[in-house]
């Protein structure tokens, strides 16, 4: 849960405030990118150059929901990707309610 919540947070303070500015600047392909682009790094490259370093075991409990939420949330902004569809207030309001459910399922 600290993962999830204060060390997520703190590690993607830097993007969240880069995408803020670009949007403001009317950037959103920006925007998106670097947040795309820094998640896509940190799952690959991090947790790719981990694991050559030392095995890391995935618990079970992870493959049980958090690798679902993973692939939902995944799926949910492919439309938004690749349809030109807008990432609007309300849609950023439900995947903020996304985590925030999520974040409750886990304590």
């Amino acid at each position: 849960m600290i993962g999830l919540t204060l060390v997520a947070i703190g590690t993607s303070l830097p993007e969240l405030a880069a995408s803020v500015a670009s949007a403001l600047k009317g950037r959103a392909d920006m925007a998106l990118g670097n947040v795309v682009g820094s998640n896509i790094f940190n799952i690959l490259g991090i947790l790719g150059i981990t694991a050559i370093i030392a095995p890391l075991p995935i618990p079970p409990e992870m493959m049980r929901l958090d690798l679902w939420v993973m692939l939902g949330a995944s799926l949910l902004l492919f439309p938004f990707l690749f349809r030109g569809i807008s990432l609007t207030r309300p849609v950023g309001a439900v995947f903020l309610a996304g985590y925030a459910a999520y974040a409750w399922v886990l304590l």
